[in-house]
């Protein structure tokens, strides 16, 4: 009986004509309208008005998800018999520290960072999902109604953190593949004796060229993307930085540009129904340079295929200084200040489409000084004078304190 009213009252309801629904997208704290944003029905992207807001004649129960830079993503569900609906999206710096796998997984490590997101103004953390060396936060085999009990772990304990406010950007560490590399020696990139090349650090590569082998990075990132993750950032997305190495096709710098074009291209097709912000991670030089760097990473390029680029401004890794500054290292708010500017003149973006990675580590290549408290926030106000979309400090052996940072 219930079975057949049902019935009844699901075809009575087709009858109906499609009532229009008008949406609007607000900032949270203005309440003024936002005009870039990406508002999806279900998994459709609606198209935005020339107002600024959005529009859609359907009656049929749909779950809308928002997003625009520079704010946290939110998501509502519409219900027949409503006809307008007004979405308020949160503004977010996002201020970060790193942690890798093994970090996140000890209980020590991750209380210390935690603790400190408790204490200081940081409001993120930036983890591996895949990590330098290959190492992979959880299974992407499983399917959300039979994760394995480590995934459903990992799926927990995002959710806490979530649950915490906190903001949360899984990393991917996608050409410099040990793992995958040996498992498909087919792949990876090649020394001049046609053998698989290897890395100072004794470390294989997959050759960018080989799209085959582009599904493994990208399944992880939606994998994280369904546990949790806000955004997912893209790292080692780029050739080696060595020479006389050999590729599945002619190694110019159009095809290196256009190798990594064409894996963000894919990456925004796969990951845009999860609704979760790209960003990709670049050498300083970057900035600076006007070709590839030899490495694949042309700046315009790469900007306009994600929400947020992520330049690694570690005053270290500029060897030969910037100019002006030839000792990088004596000059942490310039290395930062000056790249940024120089990024944002090229690109015309917003400093809100920008996240630098700062150094919160000793020098290695020049006087192996402390970068302690004052080189911290040297860095960090620079990047803060040119409005950018908050910043990442990065310390590889995961140990951080308060020093350089705020209070809350």
């Amino acid at each position: 009986m219930q079975s057949r009213l049902l019935s009844a009252l699901i075809l009575w309801m087709l009858s109906l004509p499609a009532v229009a629904v008008d949406i609007m997208v607000i900032d949270q704290s203005t309440g003024k309208t936002l005009k870039d944003v990406v508002l999806m029905a279900n998994d459709l992207v609606l198209p935005v008005t020339p107002s600024g807001t959005f529009s859609i004649a359907d009656f049929q129960p749909l779950r809308l998800r928002a997003r625009a830079h520079g704010y946290q993503r939110t998501e509502v569900n519409l219900h027949a018999g409503v006809d307008e609906v007004v979405m308020s999206l949160k503004p977010i710096r996002p201020r970060a520290i790193y942690l890798s796998t093994y970090g996140i997984c000890s209980r020590e490590l991750r209380e210390d960072a935690l603790a400190l997101i408790d204490q200081t103004e940081l409001n993120a953390l930036v983890i591996d999902v895949k990590g330098d060396r290959g190492q992979e936060l959880f299974q992407t085999q499983a399917s959300d109604a039979n994760d394995t009990a480590a995934n459903a772990n990992m799926r927990k304990l995002i959710q806490g953190l979530k649950a915490k406010g906190i903001y949360l950007i899984g990393r991917v560490v996608v050409f410099k593949d040990e793992p995958l590399s040996t498992r498909h020696p087919e792949w990876s990139v090649k020394a001049p004796s046609g053998k698989t090349w290897r890395d100072k650090e004794g470390l294989g590569w997959i050759d960018p060229f080989q799209t085959s082998a582009w599904s493994h990075s990208l399944g992880l990132a939606e994998k994280a993307a369904d546990m949790g993750f806000d955004e997912i950032q893209f790292d080692y997305l780029r050739f080696p930085d060595a020479r006389g190495l050999k590729f599945s096709k002619p190694n110019t710098a159009e095809a290196r540009v256009n190798a990594i074009n064409a894996f963000l291209d894919q990456a925004r097709r796969q990951l845009q129904r999860h609704n979760v912000f790209i960003s990709a991670d670049v050498f300083g030089y970057v900035l600076w340079n006007t070709n590839d760097t030899d490495i694949g990473q042309q700046l315009e390029a790469i900007i306009a295929r994600v929400d947020y680029l992520s330049p690694m401004l570690y005053p270290s890794g500029f060897t030969w200084g910037i100019p002006g500054h030839p000792d990088a290292a004596a000059a942490p708010f310039e290395v930062v200040n000056h790249s940024l500017l120089r990024a944002l003149e090229r690109t015309g973006v917003d400093g809100v489409r920008v996240r630098p990675w700062l150094q919160a580590f000793r020098d290695y290549a020049f006087d192996k000084r402390v970068f302690g408290a004052e080189q911290i926030r040297q860095q960090i106000q620079a990047a803060e004078a040119l409005g950018t979309d908050g910043w990442m400090l990065w310390n590889a052996r995961n140990r951080y304190s308060s020093d350089g940072l705020s209070e809350p």
